[in-house]
């Protein structure tokens, strides 16, 4: 909304369309805008949903705020998503005649997300970011098992998230290069007045992480929760 202010004030002829959460809430409105866009108005402005599969002839001039942020995001696939935003934003200029201009705002053009989407440079990415994974075992290089709580308690959240993975890192003890990171506070630590902590088990073979998530399940089973419930999630696509 600031960013459709400021382009009002610097354009005020300019017919600007916003496409966002709150613009496309009713039924039809995201049909509605775009039509509105595709027929002659000058500008739009929107939120990442703008950046996806859009085919507008006559856009030339592409601009990406703040591309970085999702760099900051505590997920292993940061990079990736990053990438691919920029490179799908940036496919948006130049589809018709008129050759197209994308502009990008970073704190960070030395990241190799950046570096390789405005090359676009698919290979030369894929070959950065896979050593990346290499280098720390993150899939698909190695596979993940993602283990949420949900807690009424915070308190008893924390509890079960200890003990679950001192589970693991006392009856797996003997398998060579099982990894578990955690419990902490997930990324989003509290919904609806529910407390949510998370971990991770990393291994090399899938067959591993299934054992785990058995032992867990049972112990889980023994326990009878109250008022918890906890998600098994193999190789997620975010973090938790």
């Amino acid at each position: 909304e600031k960013l459709e202010e400021t382009l009002q004030q610097l354009f005020p002829q300019a017919r600007i369309v916003r496409m966002d959460a709150d613009s496309t809430r009713k039924k039809g409105a995201h049909k509605a805008l775009l039509d509105e866009f595709g027929q002659g108005a000058d500008i739009l402005v929107g939120t990442q949903m703008v950046a996806k599969g859009l085919d507008f002839p006559n856009v030339t001039l592409v601009g990406v705020l703040a591309a970085d942020l999702s760099l900051n995001r505590n997920d292993y696939r940061a990079g990736e998503r990053t990438f691919q935003l920029l490179t799908q934003a940036a496919g948006r200029a130049g589809r018709g005649e008129q050759p197209g201009e994308v502009v990008v705002q970073t704190y960070q053009p030395e990241h190799y997300s950046v570096v390789y989407a405005a090359k676009q440079d698919y290979e030369g990415f894929y070959g950065e970011e896979i050593a990346y994974r290499e280098l720390v075992g993150y899939p698909p290089v190695e596979h993940m098992l993602a283990v949420l709580i949900v807690s009424r308690v915070q308190e008893e959240g924390e509890l079960l998230g200890k003990e679950m993975t001192d589970l693991v890192k006392r009856g797996m003890a003997d398998v060579a290069g099982l990894r578990v990171i955690g419990p902490a506070q997930a990324t989003i630590g509290k919904i609806s007045d529910l407390y949510r902590h998370s971990f991770y088990v990393r291994h090399g073979t899938y067959q591993t992480l299934v054992e785990a998530k058995d032992r867990l399940e049972r112990f889980c089973r023994e326990r009878e929760l109250r008022g918890q419930t906890v998600q098994f999630d193999f190789d997620p696509m975010g973090a938790y």
